[in-house]
């Protein structure tokens, strides 16, 4: 298994300088402030040296502006964005493949996302490219040639890691707003945790859960675990897939362990009743994240 989970580099005071720099970048290169808009159309190559590449990348991107990662017509989503920026750059539309559908307000760090593209220079000045033309609230890193005949970010995954931070603190965080539930009520995190080691394993989550119709609502969930660190709180949860607005609704129901309106057995039985009544409302999206998409 290999889990795809951003890379951060060291950063290293040792750089060239910018006009050693500037003197062996492509010639579409510029810096971040000018955002210039590199095409095949202004390339200057004959057409013969284009290659179609078929590459995978991880996608970084704050939710909060957008209505959910799928593409929506007439709405601003993360793969419609990601899709028009590539387009400006290959002069082609595209269609971005991606491993998990992000509901409107939530966050990711670790989507992985495929996709194939006509271009003429190396895939480092692809993704630098890329990202010139996409918006701050976007950005894409580690671009890797793959077999588009094996590969698939959603049907290839084992497993998905999503966390869900709250902010315990009595005051509100501004800082924290767009990323963290606040919750100021105190919580007892042991129950908490003693409630989500019943969700793990194989079982039915229709309860947590809002399938599509047809859909199976069996999941494994792996691991699923609070930890406290000052006032933010975070919880992990790893599963093979989730339903839709699971992750949100486990934890609203075990925050509600928390502050002492549920008890650990009412998860049980929320969980053998395969009710989405019998679960607490979806918690706000702005606390989750998906995190890695193991292969």
């Amino acid at each position: 298994m290999h889990r795809v989970t951003p890379h951060v580099r060291a950063a290293t005071f040792a750089s060239p300088s910018w006009a050693s720099a500037k003197a062996t970048a492509p010639r579409w290169f510029s810096s971040n402030c000018s955002r210039s808009r590199p095409t095949l159309a202004t390339a200057g190559q004959p057409d013969d040296k284009v290659v179609t590449h078929s590459v995978r990348a991880l996608a970084e991107y704050d939710g909060t502006d957008y209505l959910g990662f799928q593409v929506q017509r007439d709405a601003p989503t993360v793969q419609g964005t990601l899709e028009q920026a590539l387009q400006r750059l290959t002069g082609e539309p595209t269609r971005i493949r991606y491993a998990g559908r992000t509901d409107a307000g939530v966050h990711a760090s670790g989507q992985v996302i495929a996709a194939e593209a006509r271009w003429r220079h190396s895939l480092e000045d692809l993704e630098r490219a890329w990202n010139a033309v996409l918006p701050q609230d976007v950005a894409v890193r580690e671009l890797k040639q793959v077999d588009d005949s094996t590969f698939h970010p959603r049907y290839s995954a084992l497993s998905r890691l999503y966390r869900y931070t709250v902010w315990t603190a009595p005051w509100r965080s501004p800082l924290h707003q767009r990323y963290a539930h606040h919750e100021p009520r105190p919580l007892d995190v042991v129950a908490m945790n003693r409630a989500a080691s019943i969700l793990t394993g194989s079982h039915d989550f229709a309860s947590f859960g809002q399938p599509t119709q047809g859909e199976v609502t069996v999941r494994r969930v792996d691991s699923a675990e609070w930890r406290q660190d000052g006032p933010l709180l975070t919880f992990e949860i790893e599963a093979n897939a989730f339903l839709r607005r699971m992750v949100r609704t486990i934890v609203a129901t075990l925050l509600e362990v928390g502050v002492g309106r549920r008890s650990v057995a009412d998860v049980s039985a929320v969980l053998a009743a395969r009710e989405r009544s019998k679960a607490a409302p979806p918690a706000p999206a702005c606390g989750l994240c998906l995190v890695a998409v193991t292969y």
